[in-house]
């Protein structure tokens, strides 16, 4: 069986060849990579956390990690679009699911703190896959404790900005006010793409700004076009560490149906992954795919999608170290 263990000094370990093991079979790894354990070290670690105890709608995020893995079965090793191949420029591992307790939202953040604290002080940079998008608050408290203040960027359908929820301070939809009055986030580059939908009023747009974000709307990509989005988006985030968090709900429900808070008039896949493969350069410091409700997901539509932008996220990771080595 592949992956027995990683020789001293040895080139990356990568995903098992698909010429010998079928891609329905194997290990239940993303992308079929070897787990942590199996490497002496990781310059990426990909976590999975089951949790979805602060969502406001429809649950189910909690098996997004698992989902997400399974739908990563058919990425291949080369991504020729940045010309890359992602687990060949440094070892990339599968760090497991984390377990957080479900019933106590403060105490699962501080365990998710804890576990993205341990990996980066390991030296490895973490893609987190979800989960719902409460986790992205404690990632960010992690980075940036060693980072100082990051710029965010931020694609989703919705702000998650806002105050609280039935009066609870910690949710899916509270991640980014309680981050950038922790201090953790650059106010002066830090931005949203793929806004749309009703808000609960224009005061939402407002406080949105004073906490530090800049927004491109979904309908920007249609009136103004993918060029001029990527550029907004490179001159806003200019130099400096930056943070990638990912719902996939700013993807269309034609491409994503499988989320909790869905909203017609998204993104195509195409414009995400195109956007994403534009952070080349940009000193992306972790990143996360959060929201993926695979009950409400129909063929694997959203959790391939997802698996993509994780693929793309670890290429961009791959070729800003390849450039440095």
């Amino acid at each position: 069986m592949p992956h027995d263990s990683q020789p001293h000094d040895s080139a990356p370990l990568g995903p098992v060849d698909a010429s010998a093991i079928p891609r329905y079979c194997g290990p239940e790894t993303f992308a079929r990579l070897p787990r942590l354990d199996q490497v002496d070290d990781a310059a990426v670690a990909v976590l999975g956390i089951p949790f979805d105890s602060g969502v406001s709608y429809r649950p189910g995020a909690r098996f997004g990690p698992g989902h997400i893995r399974a739908s990563s079965k058919l990425l291949r090793p080369y991504n020729p679009a940045l010309d890359v191949s992602p687990f060949a420029v440094h070892q990339v591992a599968d760090a497991g699911d984390l377990p957080v307790n479900p019933f106590n939202i403060e105490e699962a953040l501080a365990t998710v703190q804890a576990e993205i604290t341990r990996l980066r002080s390991r030296g490895s940079k973490v893609l987190t896959l979800g989960g719902d998008h409460t986790l992205a608050l404690p990632i960010l408290r992690a980075v940036a404790a060693d980072r100082g203040p990051v710029a965010v960027l931020h694609f989703d359908a919705h702000l998650d900005t806002w105050d609280t929820y039935f009066g609870a301070p910690f949710t899916h939809g509270t991640p980014f006010r309680r981050a950038s009055e922790e201090g953790l986030i650059d106010l002066h580059r830090s931005m949203h793409i793929g806004i749309r939908g009703p808000l609960y009023s224009e005061q939402d747009l407002t406080d949105d700004g004073v906490l530090g974000f800049q927004v491109v709307r979904s309908d920007d990509y249609e009136n103004d076009g993918l060029d001029a989005v990527i550029e907004r988006m490179r001159r806003r985030l200019g130099d400096g560490p930056v943070y990638v968090s990912v719902d996939i709900d700013v993807l269309d429900p034609a491409h994503a149906p499988g989320t909790g808070t869905p909203e017609a008039g998204g993104m195509t896949s195409r414009e995400l992954l195109n956007t994403i493969r534009a952070l080349v350069g940009t000193d992306v410091v972790g990143a996360d795919v959060v929201e993926v409700a695979p009950p409400y997901d129909h063929a694997e539509l959203t959790g391939i999608a997802a698996a993509h932008v994780a693929y793309e996220l670890l290429s961009v990771l791959a070729r800003n170290e390849a450039a440095h080595q």
